[in-house]
């Protein structure tokens, strides 16, 4: 049967870390088709057509999340991919971007501090679904944008199985 495990689990070294490094958006429907592994159909070995991926540097309190929901009744599995970003400071250039970001629906990429890299928003993108634009009150207090993007996918987001330009990205960084 295709749902039999296949793996147990063993307790691994303490040699890991959290946190995201950064993300990349990029246009949905840039990225045409994937090449999973072989061996492995959760890590994604290729991308085709023309995508361009726009890194975002990350520090401080954002995080990945992805929620597993089975229902016995109905027979489904989905997977809720959370995106929670803090940018700071406040520009018309990351205005207009960020409203971007709410008309559309990208794919994102998620860069672990651990040198993991996946693929949220795979077949439907994700949605920009809540945010803040504030300034703080006093002269120490956040002066950016706090944003919140969901997709929901048939399968937990997909590792990616090397650097971003050998797999077929071209990445733009911010000036």
């Amino acid at each position: 049967m295709a749902c039999d495990l296949s793996l147990g689990y063993l307790e691994p070294c303490k040699d890991n870390v959290a946190g995201l490094k950064a993300c990349y958006f990029v246009n949905f429907g840039d990225m045409t088709g994937v090449t999973y592994n072989v061996t492995n159909t959760d890590v994604i070995d290729t991308v085709t057509g023309t995508p361009t991926a726009y890194k975002y540097e990350l520090k401080g309190t954002n995080s990945l999340d992805q929620t597993i929901t089975s229902s016995r009744e109905n027979g489904t599995t989905f997977f809720e991919q959370s995106l929670k970003l803090s940018l700071k400071k406040l520009t018309a250039t990351m205005h207009k971007e960020i409203k971007l970001l709410a008309y559309g629906r990208p794919v994102v990429i998620v860069e672990m501090n651990n040198g993991n890299l996946f693929l949220c928003g795979l077949e439907h993108g994700m949605e920009l679904t809540s945010g803040t634009i504030t300034s703080g009150v006093n002269m120490g207090d956040a002066s950016g944008y706090t944003l919140e993007l969901k997709g929901m996918e048939k399968t937990a987001a997909n590792f990616l199985g090397d650097d971003l330009v050998s797999l077929g990205f071209t990445i733009v960084s911010g000036t």
